[in-house]
């Protein structure tokens, strides 16, 4: 059950953080370039990719990572 649960939550988190890149990526499209906007635009996407990366490789190799995101909340 704890380890389903586990997996439950990565899996919204990582699910939200697609969500808020993509919205990212729509606003930034709508964005012009070289403009202050864009580039935050950009820094942001960034930040949703590393997270991204951070969140699943933790997934991957650490099970007690699991089970701290679980006992967090």
């Amino acid at each position: 059950m704890m380890k389903k649960l586990t997996l439950s939550l990565a899996n919204e988190a990582i699910e939200r953080i697609l969500e808020l890149s993509a919205d990212t990526q729509i606003t930034r499209r709508m964005t012009a370039k070289d403009s202050p906007a864009f580039h935050n635009l950009t820094g942001a996407i960034t930040a949703y990719g590393k997270m991204l990366a951070l969140l699943t490789a933790l997934l991957l190799r650490c099970p007690l990572f699991a089970q701290i995101l679980v006992s967090k909340h």
